[in-house]
């Protein structure tokens, strides 16, 4: 079973819950407020706007959940988490449906409108409830008697690995794991013979493939610096990096807990950003950009015209960027320096750089060269708000002095940031690593409302020209 398959269960099922729930509601409010209105039973559940409600309605149920997160981890579910999400989304969509649905004209007693709310809710609740539950009752069974399992690979060959070995074949109330062998890094000075070593490290790239391995866990005996090393070393993978909650909590103080059963795994290529949050930031952007692109069409054909007289070159540059989970993208920007002002290889710009066109200073004191950007944002390789994206060659450079920049590979870059608005641009590496620590604390903090706070002080620095 994967994720997509349970998510098309749960999509299924909760649109045959909504579809339900309307069904009989309208049954009830007949009875309650319509047979006045309506001579028959049959004709008011073949009015027209009780047909439509019957199609319409439970599509935007599905749109409801998609946007309380529900759906994110569908794999992953505990009782208590589906009994409080669909709770409060139910406490949500009821009175959504009421205000834009049910409120029209007065009846003859305000109790009728209490009555219909809650028979609303009641039968919206009780119906998505009782699907969800019985899919989660299978799922449970499934992982329990270790028919869906999530192949691993544990990183470790001394008594850590054997400890964590031991602990996931105990804990299978939320997750199951086949362990398909264990991995000798450089740090492990032992190597227990119990254990089904396959391979070194350095060959774990051929070994996630030839396994198709799901996930990593982390269970070595270092500590410190060499731990965060490896750590930071695994994110290329491009996997889920699991480490004990004991070696966790030599990392990081900030522990966001999903559920109180199963194996005490932390994942730390998890965002903090809330699981519907994200789904409403995802979908924000592309709205914001599209409608960026249309509005902001007269300033780009005035921008493109302005670099095409100002000096040769294209218009609109291309270059690498490390994006989310570590992948490269090309990132969309007006030129703002002379052609060919990077043929000795990438260097950092100062205020004062003279490979700088004219208009390319300008650009760049209201960050107008990142507009194209929005183009980025709609394509899914960037975010409005959220870590800027650095070349390659510039993160090699910086992880070597600070390595937990990887952890920003756990969100999308963006076209403005909190380093960005508190730091500006950076002349040089230390510059970079200190503007990173801006975005260490965007990455801890993240929700819609530091995203919008960032992007007010963007939009005050570009009305300002500060820019630089």
């Amino acid at each position: 079973m994967n994720n997509k398959t349970q998510t098309c269960i749960y999509l299924t099922a909760d649109f045959m819950a909504a579809h339900l729930a309307w069904f009989v509601f309208n049954v009830l409010r007949y009875f309650l407020v319509a047979y006045k209105q309506f001579d028959t039973y049959h004709g008011f559940v073949w009015y027209s706007n009780v047909v439509q409600g019957q199609l319409i309605i439970p599509l935007g149920w599905l749109v409801l959940h998609y946007y309380s997160g529900y759906y994110n981890s569908p794999l992953v579910k505990s009782h208590l988490s589906v009994a409080f999400r669909t709770f409060m989304t139910c406490i949500i969509g009821s009175l959504s449906i009421f205000f834009i649905v049910l409120l029209n004209n007065l009846p003859e007693s305000i109790n009728i409108y209490y009555e219909q709310i809650t028979y609303l809710f009641l039968f919206s609740f009780g119906f998505t409830y009782l699907f969800r539950l019985i899919i989660t009752n299978r799922a449970t069974k499934k992982i329990r008697s270790r028919e869906w399992t999530t192949p691993v690979l544990i990183l470790g060959t001394g008594d850590n690995a054997r400890q964590v070995s031991k602990m996931l074949e105990r804990s299978v109330n939320t997750k199951a794991y086949t362990i398909q062998g264990y991995i000798e890094t450089d740090t492990d000075k032992q190597i227990s013979t119990k254990l089904n070593t396959i391979g070194h490290i350095r060959d774990l790239a051929d070994i996630i493939r030839q396994f198709k391995t799901r996930e990593l866990i982390v269970a070595t005996e270092s500590n410190g610096d060499e731990l965060l090393t490896l750590l930071y070393a695994l994110y290329q993978y491009k996997l889920p990096i699991k480490l004990p909650l004991n070696r966790f909590q030599l990392l990081i103080g900030h522990i966001k807990v999903h559920t109180i059963k199963g194996a005490p795994l932390i994942d730390i290529t998890e965002s903090n950003y809330p699981e519907g949050e994200k789904n409403i930031k995802m979908t924000l952007d592309k709205i914001i950009s599209a409608l960026a692109m249309l509005l902001l069409s007269p300033v780009y054909a005035y921008l493109a015209f302005r670099v095409y007289r100002d000096s040769k070159g294209p218009i609109i540059i291309r270059q690498e960027r490390i994006g989310y989970m570590g992948k490269p993208f090309n990132i969309l920007k007006f030129r703002t320096m002379y052609e060919n002002a990077e043929s000795d290889g990438p260097l950092l710009s100062s205020e004062k750089d003279e490979r700088i066109t004219p208009v390319g200073h300008f650009m760049r004191k209201y960050r107008l060269d990142e507009l194209p950007q929005f183009w980025n944002v709609l394509c899914g390789d960037m975010s409005i708000v959220g870590p800027r994206p650095e070349r390659r060659h510039y993160i090699k450079q910086i992880v070597e002095k600070a390595p937990y920049y990887y952890l920003l590979h756990n969100v999308y870059p963006g076209i403005t940031s909190l380093g960005m608005v508190k730091f500006g641009y950076a002349r040089n590496i230390e510059e970079m690593i200190e503007r990173l620590q801006y975005d260490i604390l965007y990455y801890e903090n993240m929700s819609l409302l530091m995203d919008i706070k960032i992007l007010i002080y963007s939009i005050q620095i570009i009305c300002t020209g500060k820019g630089i």
